[in-house]
Formats: C-alpha cells, sequence, structure tokens
C-alpha cells in the first residue's frame, strides 16, 4: 500500500531544469563577448558593465523586500538584465547612466507586472530605449577599440550614409572579431554565436528564432541591397543582430511559446529591423523590432495556439 498511484492533473513531465541553471548558462554564453568587449573598450567596458550588474541585483533584492516577497537575486535573473543591458550602452557612458537603465528594467518593465516570467517585454531592451530617448548624447558617443579612445562612428552609420566621417569601413573580419565602434556587447559577431551555440547545446533557447530573424534581414538586405553580398554581410555582422537575436528576441516571457508563433515573431523582427535600417533615420532597428513584436507575442500566440482536444465552438 506504499506505492499506491497518485492522480493529478497535467503535466505530467518532470525535468531538472531550473531559473537559476537556465540564466547561469545564459551568463556563461555572454562570457566570451564580454571578456571582448573589456578587451576592445578596456575599463570603460568593466565600468558600465559592473555598475548595471550591480544595480540590477540590488534593485531586484530592494523591490523584492519592499513587496515583502522571498529575495531571489541568487537565481541570476537580474544579472542577465544588467549585462545585457551593459552590452547595449557604449563604454563611454557615465557610471550612472547603467544604474539608472538597470533600476528601470528591473523596478518598472520587470517588478511592475509581476516579476519574472511576467514581463510583457524584454527588460533591458525597454531600459535601452528609455535611456537612448532621454540621454541621446551619452548613449550615441561611440569610440574606437582601444586605449585612445577616439569618437568613431558605427560600422552602420557609415554604410548607411547617416554620418559624413571619411573614416574607411571597417572588414568584415573586423566585424567577426568585434574590432569595431559601437556598443559593448554589439561588436564580436563570431563570439556572440560561438554562444548562442552554447544556448542550443544546452537547451536553454531553440535556433528557431535566431535563425529566421537573422534570415530575413540577410535575404530583405540582399533583394534591396542591390543583391550585393558584401552588403548582405555587412547588416548581418554589424550592430546589434546576433545579440538581439540570439540572447534578447529568444526571452521566455515576451516572446510567442508556440513554434508557428516564434516563426512569425522572427519574421516580423527581421522585417522591421530590415525597414528602419534601409529606409529610417536611425541606423540601427534590432532593439526597436524586438519592443514592437513582444508588444505583438500575445496576440501572435493566441491565433497559433493548437485547438484543445475535445473543444467544440
Amino acid at each position: 500500500m506504499q506505492n499506491r498511484l497518485i492522480v493529478s492533473s497535467s503535466p505530467h513531465l518532470r525535468a531538472d531544469e531550473s531559473i537559476s541553471r537556465i540564466m547561469r548558462d545564459v551568463v556563461i554564453a555572454l562570457l566570451p563577448a564580454t571578456l571582448a568587449g573589456i578587451y576592445f573598450f578596456r575599463m570603460g567596458a568593466v565600468k558600465v558593465i559592473l555598475a548595471a550588474v550591480l544595480a540590477a541585483v540590488v534593485t531586484e533584492a530592494a523591490v523584492q523586500k519592499i513587496r515583502k516577497q522571498p529575495v531571489t537575486i541568487h537565481d541570476w535573473s537580474a544579472v542577465v538584465t544588467g549585462l545585457l543591458l551593459a552590452f547595449n550602452i557604449p563604454a563611454t557612458a557615465p557610471w550612472w547612466l547603467p544604474v539608472i537603465g538597470s533600476i528601470f528594467a528591473i523596478a518598472i518593465v520587470k517588478h511592475t507586472f509581476g516579476g519574472l516570467g511576467h514581463n510583457f517585454m524584454n527588460p533591458a531592451l525597454a531600459a535601452r530605449a528609455m535611456l537612448l530617448a532621454s540621454w541621446p548624447v551619452q548613449m550615441t558617443n561611440w569610440v574606437k577599440p582601444g586605449a585612445d579612445a577616439v569618437s568613431t562612428a558605427t560600422p552602420l552609420a557609415i554604410v548607411g550614409g547617416m554620418e559624413a566621417t571619411g573614416q574607411p569601413l571597417p572588414s568584415l573580419f573586423d566585424l567577426l572579431i568585434g574590432n569595431v565602434g559601437g556598443c559593448i556587447g554589439e561588436t564580436s559577431a563570431i563570439l556572440l554565436i560561438l554562444g548562442g551555440v552554447y544556448l542550443v547545446y544546452r537547451g536553454v533557447i531553440t535556433p528557431r528564432i535566431p535563425v529566421i530573424y537573422i534570415a530575413t534581414v540577410a535575404v530583405i538586405t540582399f533583394a534591396l541591397g542591390g543583391f550585393d553580398l558584401h552588403y548582405m554581410m555587412y547588416q548581418v555582422l554589424a550592430g546589434g543582430l546576433m545579440l538581439g537575436a540570439i540572447y534578447m528576441a529568444t526571452d521566455y516571457a515576451s516572446s510567442p511559446v508556440t513554434p508557428k508563433g516564434q516563426i512569425i515573431y522572427a519574421l516580423g523582427c527581421g522585417i522591421i529591423t530590415s525597414v528602419i535600417r534601409l529606409y529610417g533615420g536611425y541606423p540601427e532597428g534590432v532593439s526597436y523590432s524586438i519592443l514592437l513584436m513582444n508588444v505583438a507575442a500575445p496576440l501572435i500566440d493566441k491565433y497559433t495556439s493548437p485547438r484543445v482536444f475535445g473543444e467544440v465552438k
């Protein structure tokens, strides 16, 4: 009688996954790009990364204490938010900028809507959009990699003709390894891809959203860019496409859960990114495209959810 059958409602799946294990894997995946950012941008990157991560963790603990909830800073989710926000900020930013961004991301975007898993948009991207609208000068003060901190334009701004700097266009190899100006985490495409492969291997994400998102941008920019393969590769490797597609568009809470919905979501991200880059007045479109599709994710899930077995009209 000790081995009685216990009847309970579904689901009956069991797995060893936990929030801390998933978030820890994301931090591990981001470590190569983090080290590259520190190598290229020196102490400026260290300052921004530490300020963003520490502010995110402290804000998480403070909000949960105020709301009389268990403090869950050990689950690494606040660390991931702070690190992703730092990746979206230039190394020249003053220390208070990532601090304000992390407070906004955790306190407003995350906990105002119920905490982890209830936020309807990516907290790091929402904070970046707020910072860019509030302090555009500090958020667009790019420098060349190295200790000299010489001002420069981003590769997308140069190739789009939005800044007549007279600077030579960085090579595709420079884009691949990260030896270009830009945000801390947008530079090294190969290391971001390496981290993405690790996340797929660990089962944290599926390649569906990143692959379709990146492929959509590649096809549209190739077709509308005069069928220029070099221009298409530039659009794929430059800017925040790899960072956004692999690490932020795949956010569990703010992306669709159905396979068909994820395909629509990724296509929408790719189309909006391409339109902003090619026809907008802003050289980058990844952040806004993901945020817009985050808002549309519940509607996408509603119309792509499979029919419940036995359901009748």
